[in-house]
């Protein structure tokens, strides 16, 4: 029960804290609201878990064989990364404008999971640090599934109901497309960092 509350502890530290599933949900519901973007919270808690349960049970092993493949899930994650920042950029206020723009579905959020970067770093750092060799590792791997679904929901949904709480102060077109070219630019900058080790690696 010790290690499962360790795991709690990481899960809630982990998810709480900014990345590209938050500043996403944070900005979804600043532009569409809570209900509308319920299929990105659930795509994210669901799908996050899985990718971790996948993790855990062999899927990271093909990377350790081809290492390749990993970079190339990188790469298209940067890619997408930056593409959302300029998706987020240029949304028109939906709520104030009445754009046509649409929250992520959840089918969309889910696979999102597979090329968020930050997203991979928690999984393997929680297979990593929770799982024993030798161990029971079905039963480690479902504690920190069962972890991270239940602090999903609570730790992203209060980023979306924070961005919903927000319309009342960006009440105006003007003020919600400044907010979102900023959130679009503090995820963007989420990749610098991906692209320094890059870098480093390719120099």
């Amino acid at each position: 029960m010790e290690v499962f509350f360790a795991v709690l502890s990481f899960a809630f530290s982990s998810t709480i804290t900014p990345g590209p599933n938050n500043l996403m949900m944070l900005a979804s519901g600043v532009n569409y609201g809570v209900k509308a973007s319920v299929p990105h919270l659930i795509g994210i808690c669901l799908g996050f878990p899985l990718m971790v349960l996948l993790v855990g049970l062999g899927f990271g092993a093909v990377f350790s064989q081809f290492p390749a493949l990993h970079s190339i899930i990188k790469w298209l994650g940067i890619a997408y990364l930056l593409y959302l920042s300029w998706k987020i950029a240029s949304s028109a206020p939906r709520a104030l404008e009445g754009g046509n723009g649409k929250p992520f579905s959840f089918w969309q959020a889910a696979a999102f999971q597979w090329v968020n970067v930050k997203a991979w770093m928690m999984a393997t750092g929680a297979i990593a640090a929770f799982t024993t060799v030798g161990g029971a590792v079905f039963w480690d791997v479902t504690q920190i599934v069962l972890a991270f679904f239940v602090m999903s929901f609570p730790c992203v949904g209060s980023w979306l109901v924070f961005g919903a709480l927000l319309q009342n102060l960006l009440k105006t077109a003007r003020a919600q497309r400044i907010f979102n070219i900023v959130m679009a630019l503090i995820l963007a900058s989420s990749v610098v960092p991906l692209l320094v080790e890059e870098w480093r690696h390719f120099a």
